[in-house]
C-alpha cells in the first residue's frame, strides 16, 4: 500500500501566499480545509507554507507527506448525518525555524506573501523578555513573527501594498490586538525605529478573531479502518464536525481577498466581533451549560441523548429559542440559524460528549453563559425565564452530589464543593436556596434582590427533590 505523498497522488501546486505559525490538528481541520475549498472554487491560488512554532512538531511528518493530509468531516448537514472525506493539498511545504533560521527569515523576502495565520494554543499570544532580533529563531510567536515583519520591511520598504494581513487563531479575547501589542513592545525593545513602527500601523492588519469547529484530532483508535477504506497510509489524517464559523474582524477590503462568499464558507466579516462571541457563549456554551444538571439528574448521560429525548430536548430548545436568543442583539434568522446550527452539533452521532465533562466548574459557568441571559431577559421582558431558573434550580440539586442514591463526582473548586456540602447536611432547602442565591462570590451580586427570582428557585429545587427530575421536568416542560 503507498504512502500519501505528492508522487502518489494527483494534487495542485499553488503560489506561497500565506505563512501559518501551527501544524496542529485544528489549523489542518479548520483554516486549511478553508483555504483548500478556495483554491478549487475560485481563483484564490493560496499556498500555505507552514512554521513549526516549537522546537518540538509535526513538520518532518508533513515534509514526508509533501504537506498532504487526510481530512474527514462528520456531523449533521442539511440535516443529515454525513461523513465525508478528501485530501487537502494546500500546504507547499514545512519549516522548522529551529533546524533552519534562514529558510523561515528568508519567507519574509517573498513578494506574493500576503496572509499569517496562527494558532500556538491561548499560552502562545505571550511576551518573553529574553528574546532578542538576532535569535535564530526567537522563542516565542510574537517574537518570531516581529523578526519576519522587520525582515520584509527591510526588503520593501519603498514598495507599496507588501503588509500582511495576521489573522491569529489563539483562544483568547482579542487575540489580533495582544498580538499587535507585543510586536510593538518588540519593536520598541530592540529599538527597530519609527519609520518600522509606523510600516506596522499603517501597512499592516491584525484582526481579532472567533473561531468554531469541534477538532477531535487524529482518529488513532480508528486508523486501520481508515486506511482500508482510503487505500493509502497517512499519518496525519485528522477529523472534524461540519459545523465551521470564522468570525474575522477588521477592515472590509479583507472581505475582497478573501473570496469565502463564492465557497458558502461560513466566514463572517465585521467591524465588531462582540455580538458573535456573545452569541457563541450565550448560546453554544449556554446551552451546554443549561443542559448538564438537568439532563444528568433526568438519567441522560451524553448531549446528543438528551437531544434524542422529547423531554429533555423540548426544555433545551425552549430555553435557547425562547429565553436566550430574545437577549441578543443580532438577527432574528442569524440567531435561528446559529440555534438550529448548534442543536445539529449537539445531535452529532459521530462525536460522543458527556455531560459530565460539560460539569467542571458549574457555578462559574452558569454565572458567565446563563447569569447573563436571565439578567437581560429580566431587563427586557420584565419577567422570569422559567427554563433558565429550572437549571439553576437543577443545578443546586446537582451539587448535593446524588442521582438515584448514585454518587455524582464533582469537580469544582473547593470552596464551591465546601459550601454546598455544608448547605446541604442542613437538609433546609429554603436556607440552601437563600445562601445560594445570596453568594456574591458566585454571581458577583444577591441574586435574592431580584423580585420572584428566589421564590420561583426554591419552588423548583423543592419538586425536583422531592417528586425526582423526571416527573418534575416532565409536568415543567407540558406546562411552559
Amino acid at each position: 500500500m503507498q504512502n500519501l505523498n505528492r508522487n502518489t497522488t494527483k494534487t495542485t501546486a499553488y503560489t506561497e501566499r500565506i505563512i501559518q505559525f501551527g501544524e496542529g490538528n485544528f489549523l489542518r481541520a479548520f483554516a486549511n480545509w478553508m483555504i483548500h475549498e478556495m483554491n478549487k472554487n475560485t481563483n484564490f491560488d493560496g499556498g500555505v507554507v507552514v512554521v513549526q512554532p516549537i522546537a518540538q512538531g509535526l513538520v518532518p511528518m508533513l515534509n514526508d507527506q509533501d504537506g498532504l493530509y487526510t481530512l474527514y468531516l462528520n456531523g449533521i448537514k442539511k440535516g443529515e448525518a454525513v461523513s465525508e472525506h478528501k485530501i487537502i493539498d494546500c500546504i507547499q511545504r514545512g519549516i522548522d525555524p529551529y533546524k533552519n533560521y534562514t529558510e523561515y527569515i528568508t519567507c519574509a523576502e517573498n513578494p506574493e506573501l500576503r496572509f499569517v495565520i496562527s494558532n500556538t494554543t491561548e499560552a502562545g499570544i505571550a511576551y518573553n523578555t529574553g528574546d532578542q532580533l538576532h535569535d535564530a529563531p526567537q522563542q516565542s510567536f510574537p517574537g518570531k513573527l516581529t523578526a519576519l515583519l522587520y525582515k520584509r520591511f527591510q526588503t520593501f520598504r519603498d514598495t507599496s501594498n507588501k503588509g500582511l494581513i495576521i489573522i491569529p487563531c489563539e483562544l483568547i479575547d482579542k487575540n489580533g490586538d495582544n498580538l499587535k501589542r507585543i510586536v510593538l513592545q518588540y519593536a520598541t525593545d530592540w529599538d527597530l525605529g519609527n519609520d518600522f513602527v509606523e510600516w506596522i500601523h499603517n501597512d499592516n492588519i491584525f484582526c481579532n478573531t472567533l473561531v468554531d469547529r469541534i477538532v477531535p484530532g487524529y482518529p488513532r483508535d480508528k486508523m486501520d479502518k481508515i486506511t482500508k477504506e482510503l487505500g493509502y497510509h497517512d499519518n496525519l489524517v485528522v477529523e472534524g464536525e461540519q459545523f465551521h464559523l470564522w468570525v474575522i474582524e477588521g477592515p472590509s477590503s479583507i472581505k475582497n481577498e478573501i473570496p469565502a462568499d463564492a465557497c458558502n464558507l461560513n466566514i463572517v466579516f465585521t467591524d465588531n466581533m462582540e455580538p458573535y462571541r456573545t452569541r457563541k457563549v450565550r448560546i453554544l456554551n449556554g446551552a451546554h451549560t443549561t443542559l448538564v444538571p438537568v439532563g444528568y439528574l433526568y438519567g441522560i448521560d451524553r448531549v446528543r441523548e438528551s437531544l434524542e429525548d422529547t423531554v429533555v430536548g423540548s426544555f433545551l430548545k425552549n430555553a435557547i429559542f425562547n429565553e436566550i436568543c430574545p437577549t441578543l442583539d443580532l438577527s432574528k434568522e442569524e440567531l435561528d440559524a446559529f440555534s438550529n446550527d448548534v442543536l445539529d452539533r449537539f445531535r452529532n452521532p459521530y462525536l460522543e460528549h458527556d455531560l459530565m465533562s460539560i460539569s467542571l466548574n458549574s457555578i462559574s459557568k452558569y454565572k458567565t453563559r446563563v447569569l447573563p441571559s436571565v439578567l437581560q431577559y429580566i431587563q427586557r421582558k420584565n419577567k422570569l425565564p422559567k427554563n433558565l431558573l429550572f437549571s439553576l434550580a437543577a443545578l443546586i440539586a446537582f451539587y448535593r452530589g446524588d442521582r438515584n442514591n448514585e454518587r455524582i463526582q464533582l469537580k469544582d473548586d473547593q470552596p464551591v464543593l465546601d459550601f454546598f456540602a455544608t448547605q446541604w447536611s442542613s437538609k433546609n432547602m429554603d436556607l440552601i436556596v437563600k445562601e445560594t442565591l445570596s453568594n456574591t462570590a458566585f454571581w458577583g451580586q444577591d441574586l435574592t434582590l431580584i423580585e420572584g427570582l428566589e421564590h420561583e428557585v426554591d419552588t423548583l429545587l423543592k419538586a425536583i427533590v422531592n417528586d425526582g427530575m423526571k416527573a418534575t421536568l416532565e409536568a415543567f416542560v407540558k406546562h411552559n
